[in-house]
């Protein structure tokens, strides 16, 4: 367990439809308190995940899970590394929209009626404005790990690029992945309902309102960027190596690790 202070804590200019977490940052490492749920484990779970990809560990942030005291309260949660080099910044595409042509990009890319030339003007536009060069492909990896867990709070404030002072850019590492593996049982998927049948309400807003069809539409544009060198075995030692959760909710989540990955078969090369 770590205890926090007020002085660690750290406001967030990053938008989302789930809310904002308590956030602290400590001697250059990040911690967030769950709040409608068990966020901090689908962080866990999913970096670990990631580490069964072809993704170089500084593609993606780490993320392990805490016991955090902050004044009277014992929150669970997550805990990573700062991941931005010196003398950078994160900034989100809404803003890198509204920063070069005045308007954000949701309200660009839903302009447009469709799907696919929504994902294609994203694109397109974002390698524009910071000269990276396929964009297509980063996000290709990014809607596979949001379809396959269920991330459904990647919307355009929740997407990003880094910038340094000179106007340089890079690649942001994939992270925040807490909204993913139904980790909302506060409002949207309570325990004790079948995942499998509360995977189904479960809906993206990248650009679209199906995972399935983001995902086809992301392949379909700029291939299949991600595979998992895993299987069931793996899935389930993700959960049984975690500390902090009850039983329960592990549980939970080891199912709907387990249908997702029969779902999306062709994704595990085992």
């Amino acid at each position: 367990m770590v205890e926090l202070f007020e002085g660690d804590m750290r406001a967030e200019n990053r938008r989302s439809s789930k809310g904002n977490q308590l956030k602290w940052e400590n001697d250059g490492i990040w911690y967030k308190a769950d709040y409608t749920g068990y966020e901090g484990l689908a962080e866990y779970v999913i970096s670990r995940l990631l580490g069964f990809t072809q993704l170089e560990p500084e593609e993606y942030v780490s993320y392990d899970t805490e016991e955090i005291r902050y004044k009277r309260r014992i929150y669970r949660g997550c805990k990573s590394r700062n991941f931005l080099p010196e003398g950078w910044s994160l900034i989100t595409l809404e803003r890198l929209f509204e920063n070069c042509c005045g308007m954000g990009l949701n309200k660009c890319i839903y302009r447009i009626e469709d799907h696919r030339e929504r994902l294609r003007f994203l694109v397109e536009q974002t390698e524009r404005y910071t000269g990276l060069s396929d964009f297509g492909g980063y996000m290709s990896k990014l809607l596979t790990v949001d379809t396959l867990f269920l991330n459904e709070d990647r919307h355009t404030h929740n997407i990003a690029v880094l910038r340094d002072g000179q106007g340089a850019y890079q690649y942001c590492p994939i992270f925040d992945n807490g909204a993913g593996l139904l980790a909302d049982i506060t409002m949207d998927y309570p325990l004790g309902e079948a995942p499998e049948e509360l995977a189904e309400e479960a809906e993206p807003k990248t650009f679209c309102q199906s995972f399935d069809e983001q995902l086809d539409i992301a392949e379909e544009l700029y291939g299949q960027r991600l595979h998992f060198s895993c299987g069931k075995q793996e899935l389930a030692a993700v959960l049984d190596r975690e500390l902090f959760y009850p039983p329960e909710i592990r549980e939970r989540v080891k199912e709907l690790l387990l249908f997702r990955y029969r779902k999306y078969r062709y994704l595990f090369q085992e």
